[in-house]
């Protein structure tokens, strides 16, 4: 089985100024900022079509994050503004907009060209001005780009639409489970199964460069990791590895693997070279030790581990070996996952009967709760720390348990939404933004 991704070439024409329109994030009750998205000016009908879809695909990204509230067009007094015609400012603050977007489009041989701006309309200031070009047929594409750009202008940090998440697709009974290894973008689009359900697929992780993804299956009951690239469709097997149960997680720099292994009866952390296969051992405890994460710059990674008497969060210092504990609440902690803002270590928590999706700071302070439920698992980062991942089951009025669905929520606890996907999914894990 062979899948491709197109090709996608940016051009990017900054243009920097001031400007006064601005989310302090780290609030934990805010209310979104009101911008009015036009549509792009245009002249074919193919290209008012593409410019549609675009103005569609960038409202929903930005107002999914629960930052932004995008006005409905019938507030305008103008639908459309030429591209080379300053707004009248006066105009857009009567319809509560803070942010104004226009731009135009033009398609010719199969090429897509946008040029943008985003405007303060408080201080009437030009915040960015960009031209964006690529392959028609990557409309999609360099919608989420737009919407990165924007985002990242108003919040001060990289945004995270350009993004895809792999996920363990489930159908079946119970007795015949057949789980299927998937990815699809953020926002629910562009869904494609990566294996056909003859082998089970658990447990996915990407590469570094979101074009590799390892994930554990099993060969007569024996684990083994396969390593697929998703330009080419191509897999090839890592080696079997009796013992584990969780993927391995890639280093920063993708030359390496972290992985939990139980070999005569302890599970340790080892570390794989993946240029020359060689194995080292990191930890040496009679007991668990399992389900590593490497922090972004490499140097240290944070696991799990009963050698305190019950599940808690440890990172070790990888040139040191020195291991710190970092969780000391009530409860098991399991599958620490490091940020890749390097801030902060996603876990879940098991306390009184109920799961937990939790943060805190690396060093274990600041641990606060976003999501609980009658079982939570797997969390996973957005590519600017910002939203988790995750996938929940919950227990129903009858008795019987849902089927597990991949949701995703962002720092405050607050904004939840459900990822839709053609059958029941678990296990899901977000790429960084696509190269």
């Amino acid at each position: 089985m062979k899948l491709k991704f197109l090709q996608f070439i940016l051009f990017f024409i900054p243009l920097s100024v001031n400007s006064e329109l601005r989310i302090d994030i780290t609030q934990g009750n805010m209310n979104p900022i009101p911008v009015a998205i036009l549509e792009f000016n245009s002249s074919s009908e193919e290209s008012k079509e593409i410019s549609s879809n675009i103005n569609n695909v960038v409202s929903n990204n930005l107002e999914r994050s629960g930052l932004f509230k995008i006005l409905p067009k019938k507030l305008f007094f103008n639908v459309s503004i030429p591209f080379e015609k300053k707004p009248v400012f006066n105009d857009w603050k009567i319809t509560t907009a803070q942010g104004l977007v226009q731009g135009k489009l033009k398609i010719k041989n199969e090429k897509l060209d946008i040029e943008f701006r985003l405007w303060d309309v408080l201080s009437q200031k030009q915040m960015v001005a960009q031209k964006l070009s690529t392959e028609k047929s990557n409309w999609r594409r360099i919608a989420h780009v737009i919407s990165d750009i924007i985002y990242q202008r108003i919040t001060g940090e990289s945004g995270y639409f350009d993004s895809r998440l792999v996920y363990i697709s489930e159908s079946g009974p119970k007795s015949n489970r057949k789980k299927r290894l998937a990815i699809i973008d953020q926002d629910g689009a562009n869904h494609k199964f990566l294996t056909d359900g003859s082998y089970l697929a658990l447990t996915p992780r990407f590469s570094p460069a979101a074009q590799e993804v390892a994930y554990l299956s099993y060969n007569n009951t024996i684990p083994r990791i396969f390593l697929l690239d998703l330009n080419t469709g191509n897999q090839k097997i890592l080696g079997d590895f009796p013992g584990m149960t969780f993927s391995p997680r890639y280093s920063p720099d993708g030359k390496k693997l972290v992985m939990s292994l139980a070999k005569n009866g302890n599970t340790d952390i080892y570390e794989m070279n993946l240029t020359t296969l060689k194995m080292k051992r990191l930890t040496f405890y009679d007991g668990i030790d399992t389900a590593p994460s490497y922090s972004p710059d490499g140097d240290f990674i944070t696991f799990e581990s009963d050698r305190s008497g019950s599940q808690k969060i440890y990172v070790m210092n990888l040139k040191t070996k020195k291991i710190k504990r970092i969780s000391f609440g009530k409860g098991k902690y399991a599958t620490p996952v490091w940020s890749p803002r390097g801030d902060l270590i996603a876990f879940t928590k098991l306390l009184g009967g109920e799961f937990y999706i939790g943060v805190m700071y690396t060093d274990g302070k600041g641990e606060r709760v976003v999501y609980k439920s009658y079982l939570v698992e797997g969390p996973s980062w957005s590519p600017n720390g910002r939203v988790v991942a995750f996938y929940n089951q919950n227990k129903l009025s009858d008795g019987r348990i849902s089927s597990p669905k991949v949701k995703m929520i962002d720092l405050t606890g607050i904004n939840l939404r459900e990822l839709v996907t053609p059958s029941d999914a678990s296990d899901p894990a977000w790429s960084g933004l696509l190269p």
